[in-house]
């Protein structure tokens, strides 16, 4: 059996389309292989600067943390040391007080009617007191005032602090 004349021309025809396909599919996977390694690569990048950007952020937050919470130790650091000095300065003036070594005196009020402009009549020898007449405190009720005064002053420390802890926080 003879093969007719047009079955060799059409295998070679089908062949070569069998072989140019296989060809094409091949050049085709290799250029979409190259595309998807350079898309990965890009993407890889991007995290990586997306990645980096994130720990530059982080590094520089904990760094303005740290600079918040030293400014903040230093005010309560202040805080503490005025608070402890006026304690201090308030114990040394109620133990002079106790022991008499210092008296509180209040101005009274001049009610002279002389024409002396509010000066006593007659010239004291008592001390160098300047001003009108004055009038010594019960050690007792000096100690008192002295405890509010040091409760006032107490209380403007820690308004002092609140104050600076509420700058500190709007500064950062």
């Amino acid at each position: 059996m003879k093969a007719p004349g047009w079955l060799l021309p059409v295998l070679a025809l089908v062949l070569g389309l069998a072989l140019g396909g296989w060809l094409a599919w091949m050049w085709q996977a290799n250029t979409y292989g190259k595309a998807l390694a350079e898309q990965a690569k890009a993407y890889s990048t991007d995290r990586e600067q997306a990645a980096t950007t994130v720990i530059n952020w982080q590094g520089e937050q904990q760094d303005a943390r740290r600079a918040l919470e030293d400014r903040l130790q230093e005010s309560e650091e202040t805080h503490y040391k005025e608070l402890r000095d006026a304690q201090s300065n308030q114990v040394r003036l109620r133990d002079k007080l106790a022991t008499t070594e210092l008296r509180l005196s209040v101005l009274l009020a001049s009610t002279a009617t002389g024409g002396g402009g509010g000066l006593p009549a007659t010239a004291g020898t008592c001390g160098v007191v300047h001003g009108g007449a004055r009038a010594e405190l019960d050690p007792a009720a000096a100690q008192r005032i002295v405890a509010i005064t040091g409760d006032g002053d107490q209380g403007l420390i820690a308004l002092r602090a609140c104050q600076g802890y509420v700058r500190e926080m709007i500064r950062k």
